[in-house]
């Protein structure tokens, strides 16, 4: 299956699982944005690749919603999740796009990613960096929320064996964890610091990991 054909398959589970799949849910998507908030200006508009079910951006309008908020995924059942989660709420809109290929025709402050962007290979993991930090304007920010490996094979093992672990004790039926067995078959992960490296080299001037647990990471750069 295509990462499209995936998504759209799980799109209705997705959000109950989430806290059984990350089991840093609450470091990971509320406090690191929370300690993110405090340390940059609102932005007017900000752009979420991969966008899925809303879930990234809700923690973010959680801390500013007047900001406008951009949403973008491959797959359009996903982003009904979002409709629904954002209805009746005019500053979130939506675009069913390849953001490896294309981003929408606005200016953004900020644009944001959550578990999607290590779905691609390296060398277009950069391309779409660059992309980013020329959409960006100067001082704009970019924060990635993502699933990483631990750069060293042994080290990694680790990492992927606690996590099967613990999904093994989180409730999920067999089902779900079979769907999420061929999700992995996507998976394209790099280490934190090949990330680092390749925002550096799109030219970003500040790139730090500002949240890490094992294999869950977030990342922020500024332009």
């Amino acid at each position: 299956m295509t990462i499209k054909e995936q998504f759209n398959l799980i799109a209705q589970e997705y959000d109950a699982n989430r806290k059984k799949f990350i089991p840093c849910f609450n470091d990971y998507y509320e406090n690191t944005t929370r300690f993110i908030f405090s340390n940059i200006e609102k932005p007017g508009r900000v752009l979420d690749l991969g966008a899925g079910t809303g879930l990234l951006s809700y923690f973010w309008y959680q801390q500013c919603s007047m900001t406008e908020y951009v949403l973008v995924d491959i797959a359009d059942e996903m982003l009904d999740g979002a409709r629904k989660r954002f209805a009746n709420i005019d500053s979130v809109s939506y675009e069913v796009l390849d953001y490896s290929k294309e981003f929408p025709d606005k200016e953004f402050d900020v644009i944001i990613s959550a578990l999607s962007i290590h779905h691609l290979e390296n060398k277009d993991k950069q391309k779409l960096f660059t992309r980013i930090y020329d959409k960006l304007p100067k001082g704009g920010v970019f924060v990635n929320y993502d699933q990483f490996c631990a750069g060293n094979e042994e080290m990694n093992k680790w990492f992927d064996s606690y996590w099967e672990n613990q999904l093994a004790k989180s409730g999920l039926n067999k089902h779900d964890i079979k769907l999420w067995q061929e999700r992995r078959k996507l998976d394209k992960e790099c280490s934190v610091e090949e990330e680092n490296q390749m925002l550096f080299n799109s030219k970003f001037e500040t790139v730090k990991c500002v949240y890490s647990y094992q294999k869950f990471s977030v990342i922020v750069a500024i332009k």
